[in-house]
């Protein structure tokens, strides 16, 4: 009989493992949206958010970053705002824009080329392309044909690195929550890095091959704060320095605030006051975590934040997935909980389900509550989703087991159920 319980535990265990798997891929579908709408309004919403929004000690801000909006300045416009922010010796200057082609105003184009070459240290926007016949072969973020690059007028001074941010959404106009960012990719045959870590690669060669060495294909960032937000759509104290359009046109700003550090040079709308959407995402500093309704970052805001991370070396860790170790642990606390149901399923059936739900609620609130506090005071991120979904089906799905699987195999027991059967005809 012990030997029975045991087989009984684990082949219940793999049972609801098998069960997860036939959900995830039938909700890859998306049959159930229509009946969903709970689940839409949490969809973009990870449980670390709270940690970002109301736990965490408030970072220091980094001095280092300086954020310089771009708004809808011609090119010309443009060279004017960038020779401003040149002549004050910033150790780097990376541009968060790309330059296709020659404008009908040939001047601007000339103008923003010569401005471009002046400066010393000079990072410009690539972007990740791929074929749909690569996408077919190799589906995912790994591989990529080629790059998209300025124009070859404003390239002569310039060092390239991607600004893909990878988000669920599939228009500029759906929701775009970033948690995390692709430090490398590999073009071709070629690795290329992001434009974050190209920046933090020029600034500190050492801090950037420290974490590289990591090597993630996606980091978790690490926000440590916004610029200037008028609107409160996010509920976090700490800013980045930022310049907004006229300030830099006007020079109204400390020369000390731009010398030997990085200014990134980025479109956060026609002014600080605006309330555009476009280049903006959700991050886990917004002020609503769940149902969101405004976006709360732009994207050279959030490069911003990926910089400094690194450049802080206050990197986010996680369960090594690598290793399997998340989906170990979730085979091992699922075969606990089924010993533990199948002792209470066959010594307490009366009190079967209060005692099970009880366990499975309490199990589920110490995860996260545990996941929260690790991520708010040791930036370690828990991915127990596997661990969590085992748990919530355990009870249920262990009396399917009891109830029908091991029937099914008993020929008593469909006998049974077909004598049943018969005689209710």
């Amino acid at each position: 009989m012990k030997k029975q319980f045991w087989i009984d535990s684990a082949l219940a265990t793999i049972f609801i493992f098998c069960i997860m798997w036939v959900i995830f891929n039938v909700t890859q579908f998306k049959i159930f949206d229509a009946f969903d709408p709970i689940g839409e309004a949490l969809d973009d919403m990870d449980i670390t958010d709270i940690a970002f929004s109301n736990l965490r000690e408030d970072p220091l801000p980094d001095t280092n970053i300086v954020v310089v909006n771009i708004g809808y300045l011609s090119r010309a416009q443009l060279a004017h705002e960038i020779s401003i922010i040149n002549k004050y010796d910033p150790k780097i200057v990376g541009v968060d824009v790309f330059f296709d082609g020659l404008k009908a105003d040939t001047l601007g184009d000339v103008l923003l080329s010569r401005v471009l070459g002046e400066v010393d240290s000079l990072v410009l926007v690539s972007e990740l392309l791929q074929t749909a016949q690569l996408a077919m072969e190799h589906p995912g973020d790994e591989h990529f044909d080629s790059l998209h690059i300025s124009h070859e007028i404003f390239n002569s001074n310039a060092h390239y690195g991607f600004s893909n941010l990878f988000t669920d959404a599939e228009t500029q106009e759906d929701f775009k929550t970033c948690r995390a960012f692709p430090p490398q990719r590999k073009v071709r045959k070629e690795r290329e890095e992001s434009f974050a870590v190209k920046i933090a690669q020029l600034y500190s060669p050492q801090k950037a091959s420290k974490f590289l060495k990591r090597d993630n294909s996606l980091e978790v960032i690490n926000y440590r704060g916004n610029i200037i937000d008028p609107f409160t759509t996010t509920d976090y104290p700490n800013r980045f320095y930022a310049l907004d359009v006229e300030d830099v046109l006007n020079e109204k700003f400390e020369p000390g605030l731009i010398k030997d550090k990085i200014v990134l040079l980025g479109y956060m709308g026609e002014d600080f006051f605006d309330t555009s959407w476009d280049d903006k995402f959700f991050t886990p500093l917004n002020k609503k975590y769940a149902g969101k309704a405004n976006p709360d970052m732009y994207g050279v805001v959030v490069h911003a934040n990926i910089i400094s991370m690194i450049l802080n070396e206050d990197y986010v860790n996680q369960l090594n997935d690598k290793k399997g170790l998340g989906i170990v642990l979730a085979i091992l606390i699922c075969f606990v909980n089924v010993v533990l149901f199948s002792y209470i399923y066959y010594r307490l059936p009366d009190w079967y389900d209060g005692i099970t739900k009880t366990i499975q609620l309490l199990e589920i609130a110490f995860i996260l509550f545990v996941s929260v506090i690790l991520f708010s005071v040791y930036s370690f991120k828990l991915n127990l989703v596997i661990t969590l979904a085992a748990i919530a089906l355990a009870g249920d799905a262990l009396e399917v087991y009891y109830g029908v699987v091991k029937n099914i195999f008993n020929k008593e027991k469909r006998k049974q159920l077909f004598t049943i059967k018969r005689k209710a005809v």
